[in-house]
């Protein structure tokens, strides 16, 4: 039997009933009935639901949930037969945006308005303008905390001491930053709005030591990969993700790539910076020395100091920041300009490095051993000799920096000076160890090394200023025992410290060894103890890299995957070893089988990879490569906006919108 057109079209006409439930009547209010047909649009719908609710009230920001689906009907024009909506879809009429609390990286709890029907990307960068105005960057995504901390999942709001509902939305935000009475002038509207200024811009006080024990610590490799299978997918909406009303997450930085920083504007941003890097150090999420311990002790007790009494430190007015500017352009001017004919042609003779220094190349299964050789530096590359007096023949070998990565493997109180270079290699990355006999050495070669990574010569006008910042670094980690202190007294040492050297020494023994290295940041400013922090977090050998558990193609056994802003690295799980390294301008395609769940990369030289993720999904692996690359295609200029179409092209694979 056969329909003709006619009778198949009436039967699309024919009106049926559809209930839908609205959150906004209770819970307990009893479905609304509509009458609808086939080929009525979804905003027919909704304008049927608003008539017959007989409610008085703005409706703009309600839409259709899907509960069976899990899924938004944002597409108002769409029929309700081209969306697959029957008589027995369980349909709700919510709003779009609801109460959200969010887990701050200084420890703070707020409740914010936030939009749970749009894709995370979005509802986050909703959520930075809110917290910290003008800069549109890529800096938070939430992460549900509910895996560690369960009993605070949806446990209500009645604890939480900064409640935003309001506050925020009686903000009013300005086109171009200014500063008013040294904050930003968005912040300076009430009395309410400078409160959450200093609340979000000012680092917290220590927690007692019994406080930090207390808190999730990753133990292994293996719980460090399971912290990062919990990112929120950017392109699904909260809803999407079982995110509900009133839940709490955590917003957390987690792109290693930070744009831009200007502290006269960014101080919210910087702040929460500080914040993430102390509580990594203090939880052993990221290894560091005993050495570099102190050192972050003295400046966490800085800023502790300093928080306390500088609660606002730059105090300026717009036309004085103008001016700053213009001043610093036209010192940079200027600079070029006063240059006489000899240094320019001091400039135009590429200066070189010659020095004796000790080589090692790690091999596996083989101990490590230096060796001394004559080095010569020009250009962007190192070669070496047997002797000062074979200087003049052919080199052992030469090696070209440009692309490497140079990274400080040093111990000033132990008299190590090192530098571990990453040279690219069409295999992967290439390690080599070369060590300095003292820091005046290992300050000009570390300096030259990172000048050559970017395709820079030693006749680049900021190879001094590299210099004395490496000797100002190594300065900080020297210790003065003939210095004396009155603040032994007040010094909360085991809450500076991470627990593994809580328990290794008493109080009375780290106390003076973090004076003794307080001595050396004692003069620095709030603003310059941050940023001196954040430069030595970034300066560990595992700043920014991302784990993950993954399987290789043709392996029979689990391996870890790390995942930094410019490589992949291949770890192995038993030893912890870096077995290869790939960098990402190496990298011609990946792409992502979604039927079998696997990532496959291509570099150059023909080299290919595969893997299957085994602690997260591979959607988390394809998210932080796209994002990582979609951060590398930003410029200075670009800063102040954000391509959301490449992002979501970059990360969001065939499920992205």
């Amino acid at each position: 039997l056969f329909l003709s057109p006619s009778i198949s079209l009436s039967l699309s006409m024919a009106a049926w009933d559809l209930s839908v439930a609205v959150e906004d009547l209770g819970a307990d209010a009893p479905p609304i009935t509509v009458s609808v047909t086939s080929d009525l649009h979804i905003g027919g719908v909704i304008l049927k639901l608003v008539e017959k609710s007989q409610v008085k009230r703005d409706w703009s920001d309600h839409a259709l949930w899907w509960e069976q689906k899990q899924q938004w009907l944002l597409r108002t024009a769409w029929t309700l037969e081209k969306c697959g909506i029957q008589a027995d879809a369980g349909l709700i009429f919510m709003p779009q945006h609801k109460p959200l609390r969010l887990g701050l990286p200084n420890g703070l709890n707020l409740r914010l308005r936030v939009c749970f029907s749009g894709p995370v990307f979005r509802t986050v960068l909703g959520i930075c303008k809110m917290l910290s105005e003008f800069r549109n960057q890529l800096l938070y995504f939430l992460f549900p905390i509910s895996f560690l901390f369960s009993h605070q999942h949806n446990k209500g709001i009645h604890n939480l001491p900064y409640d935003l509902l309001i506050v925020l939305s009686e903000r009013k935000f300005v086109s171009r930053p200014c500063l008013y009475n040294g904050m930003p002038a968005h912040f300076a509207d009430s009395p309410k709005t400078e409160k959450v200024y200093k609340m979000l811009s000012v680092s917290q006080p220590a927690p007692p030591p019994e406080a930090i024990a207390k808190l999730y610590r990753p133990a292994s490799v293996v719980d460090k990969a399971h912290i990062h299978s919990r990112w929120l997918d950017s392109s699904r909406s909260l809803m999407e993700q079982g995110v509900q009303e009133n839940d709490r997450l955590w917003l957390r930085f987690k792109y290693y790539c930070f744009h831009d920083l200007e502290p006269k504007y960014d101080a919210v941003r910087l702040t929460q910076m500080y914040e993430q890097a102390r509580w990594a150090i203090l939880l052993e999420d990221i290894d560091c020395t005993e050495e570099e311990m102190l050192l972050f002790g003295a400046i966490q007790y800085h800023i502790n100091k300093l928080s306390l009494s500088e609660p606002q430190t730059m105090t300026s007015s717009p036309a004085m920041d103008d001016l700053d500017s213009a001043l610093q352009c036209l010192e940079v001017k200027l600079d070029g300009a006063n240059s006489s004919p000899q240094d320019m042609l001091e400039n135009l003779t590429a200066p070189e490095l010659n020095d004796y220094l000790k080589i090692f190349r790690p091999k596996r299964l083989t101990l490590k051993g230096y060796k001394q050789y004559w080095f010569k530096f020009k250009d962007a590359s190192i070669s070496y000799y047997k002797s000062k007096e074979e200087s003049l023949g052919e080199p052992i070998q030469q090696i070209n920096l440009k692309g490497c990565e140079a990274a400080p493997d040093v111990n000033v109180a132990g008299q190590k000076f090192c530098i571990k270079l990453l040279i690219p290699a069409p295999e992967g990355m290439n390690e080599v160890y070369l060590r300095c006999e003292n820091e005046e050495q290992y300050s000009s070669w570390m300096a030259a090394c990172r000048l050559a990574s970017k395709g820079k010569s030693l006749a680049d006008s900021s190879f001094q200023s590299e210099v004395q910042s490496i000797r100002s670094f190594l300065a900080m980690q020297q210790t003065n025992p003939n210095t004396h202190t009155d603040d032994s007294m007040s010094i909360n040492t085991h809450s500076l410290v991470s627990p593994r050297y809580s328990k290794k020494y008493k109080a009375k023994q780290l106390t003076p060894r973090i004076l003794e290295a307080y001595q050396n940041v004692a003069q620095l400013s709030l603003t310059d103890a941050l940023l001196r922090f954040l430069q030595i977090w970034q300066a560990l050998p595992d700043f920014g890299i991302s784990l993950v558990v993954v399987r290789f193609k043709g392996s029979r056994k689990d391996e870890v995957l790390g995942i930094t802003p410019n490589r992949l690295i291949r770890i192995d799980l038993g030893v912890g070893d870096v077995v290869k390294t790939w960098r990402y301008n190496n990298m011609r395609q990946w792409n992502v089988n979604w039927d079998i769940r696997q990532v496959a990369i291509e570099f150059d030289g023909n080299v290919n990879i595969a893997f299957s993720c085994v602690t997260a999904d591979c959607k988390i692996v394809h998210e932080f490569i796209g994002g990582y690359i979609f951060m590398s295609t930003r410029s200075r200029e670009q800063s102040d906006t954000l391509n959301e179409e490449l992002f979501h092209k970059l990360t969001g694979g065939h499920e992205a919108l």
